[in-house]
């Protein structure tokens, strides 16, 4: 499964993550040190959504921006009697 949303594009970036030691000078230390840097990756926060795509409903991973800004169309909903 890929990891990227299916309306805007969005997907993982690498970055880094940066192990330090230390106290910091304005906790009255002598400031922080860097140990090492390990590359990482940033995921966005995908969820499964049902979406209404040429009239056929289908499950896709869609990004949380994209659900608060409403870019696709939701399933209706269908009354229990």
């Amino acid at each position: 499964m890929a990891k990227y949303c299916e309306i805007c594009g969005k997907g993982s970036v690498t970055g880094h993550s940066i192990t330090r030691r230390g106290l910091a000078k304005k906790k009255g230390g002598v400031g922080k040190k860097t140990t090492g840097i390990t590359k990482r990756r940033f995921f966005p926060n995908l969820q499964r959504k049902k979406v209404v795509i040429g009239g056929k409903t289908r499950k896709i991973l869609v990004c949380t921006k994209c659900i608060k800004k409403g870019l696709f169309n939701l399933p209706k909903k269908v009354k229990k009697s």
